[in-house]
């Protein structure tokens, strides 16, 4: 059985995309022509030739006041470099701004392609920012809630703080969480929450049994779940969505991304829709 699946506009705020003006005026843009999601991506340092480096944060609140319905979120930031409380703190100020549109996306972070660990003196030990992921995503599920947080852990200390106001959305906002593709700690993890972006995917067949084992994790497997899968610009994503993903974003390279190329992808609409479709909605 196809799952119905949508369709996300995937950026990195680097070089012309640095500034927030332009990032509100292209998820003004995407809404209208039909696109479902605007998520960007979260960074403070990327390998040459990208010089300019802006922040996400900023530029999703931008998005948000220039927005009504397209949902919005980092897509990932890496939890393990942000302090737990002030992250609690955006995220309720970022879902209320954007009326209960926000969608957290998270994950460890890599020094691959920026350095940016080892340069700022963050750790860059992956099992530490594993821990410190796994407490602040307790720390901001129990802030959410707007209820005293009490929270003792090896590397974060909340002592009786309530975080009001709380998010919009009920519950929580969504989470969803990122892993290289079949190592089983970020599947836990993932299972835990909203959703599974499993990194390296590049078939339909993978998603089908990431599916499978993810089903097997969560507490509850019949509850709605979001798989979510990374597409090139024009790309088909029905056999992604036959196999169970949920939501598609177009993924753009940023040593080869200018702004031309940027509106042009955005402009073709989403890829389950033709642009005509999309411009009538």
């Amino acid at each position: 059985m196809t799952t119905h699946i949508r369709s996300a506009f995937w950026i990195p705020v680097f070089d012309e995309l640095a500034d927030p003006r332009v990032v509100a005026r292209l998820a003004a843009e995407a809404e209208e022509i039909g696109w479902d999601g605007f998520f960007l991506w979260d960074h403070i340092a990327w390998a040459a030739p990208v010089q300019q480096v802006g922040d996400p944060w900023i530029s999703l609140a931008a998005a948000a006041t220039a927005t009504e319905s397209i949902r919005l979120g980092p897509m990932v930031t890496p939890v393990a470099r942000r302090r737990p409380v002030k992250l609690a703190r955006e995220t309720a100020s970022l879902d209320q701004l954007s009326g209960g549109r926000l969608t957290l996306g998270v994950g460890l972070g890599s020094d691959v392609y920026g350095a940016e660990f080892v340069s700022t003196g963050e750790e860059v030990d992956a099992r530490v920012r594993a821990e410190r992921l796994d407490e602040t995503l307790d720390i901001l599920t129990a802030a959410w809630s707007g209820l005293p947080v009490h929270h003792r852990g090896k590397h974060y200390v909340v002592d009786d703080i309530t975080f009001l106001p709380t998010p919009v959305q009920e519950q929580r906002v969504p989470v969803w969480v990122a892993g290289y593709a079949g190592r089983v700690n970020p599947m836990r993890r993932a299972a835990r929450f909203d959703g599974y972006f499993p990194i390296g995917v590049r078939h339909p067949d993978q998603i089908a049994e990431l599916r499978e084992t993810i089903s097997g994790l969560r507490p509850d497997p019949s509850a709605p779940y979001d798989l979510v899968v990374p597409v090139a610009p024009g790309a088909d994503p029905a056999g992604y969505a036959a196999a169970g993903a949920t939501w598609c974003l177009t993924e753009l390279d940023p040593d080869e991304m200018t702004l031309d190329h940027v509106w042009g992808v955005l402009r073709d609409g989403p890829p389950t829709t033709s642009h005509s479709e999309a411009v009538a909605r």
